[in-house]
């Protein structure tokens, strides 16, 4: 896939511990890409039949809009507040790996209809705690998360376990198996 030939050949790594993609995947966007990044997730989740899309703002729009129109469905995004911000709606505390500190996810309430089948789709799936917060507001809306669709995985973080162990599958169009001083190790790459 052109997706990870371009994480191989052009990310960069910072703190042995952040994959800097952004001048094709969310800072900067490359529409034809990303355009093929939606169709693909759109392939793996279309079988899970969601109804709707729920992801987190911002740089979880670009991708998880691309995936919505391949699948012609619905998106809604989590907005962030600042953690002490009281906003209406169904909300959750988040803490930012790549900028520190928290961030209040909030949904207006109306937006997860109650028995609707909601998948989540993200830029990265790192430690999880994005997509669990997701996940709680999926289960706080008395929605059902029937899949969660990620353009890039951090195998060696524990991201996955938190959504396996709630039944939720999880697929993920580059998975990333370590980051080494200038190089990215991706499985199958």
């Amino acid at each position: 896939m052109p997706l990870v030939r371009r994480i191989v050949a052009e990310a960069t790594v910072i703190d042995g511990r952040i994959l800097r993609i952004d001048h094709f995947l969310n800072h900067r966007i490359e529409p034809a890409l990303m355009r093929a990044l939606g169709a693909a997730l759109a392939e793996r989740l279309a079988p899970l039949r969601p109804e709707l899309l729920l992801t987190a703002e911002a740089s979880g729009i670009a991708p998880a809009l691309v995936t919505a129109l391949a699948l012609d469905l619905p998106l809604v995004y989590a907005r962030k507040y600042a953690p002490d911000v009281a906003a209406p709606g169904l909300s959750r505390l988040v803490p930012s790996p790549t900028r520190g500190g928290q961030a209040r996810l909030v949904v207006a309430a109306g937006y997860l209809p109650p028995t609707s089948r909601v998948a989540v789709v993200d830029d990265f799936l790192a430690n999880g705690r994005t997509a669990l917060a997701l996940a709680e507001l999926v289960a706080d809306a008395n929605a059902t998360l029937v899949a969660a669709g990620f353009v890039v995985e951090k195998l060696f973080q524990a991201g996955r376990a938190p959504l396996v162990a709630r039944g939720v599958p999880v697929a993920a169009l580059a998975q990333v198996e370590r980051l080494e001083p200038g190089r990215v190790v991706v499985r199958g790459g």
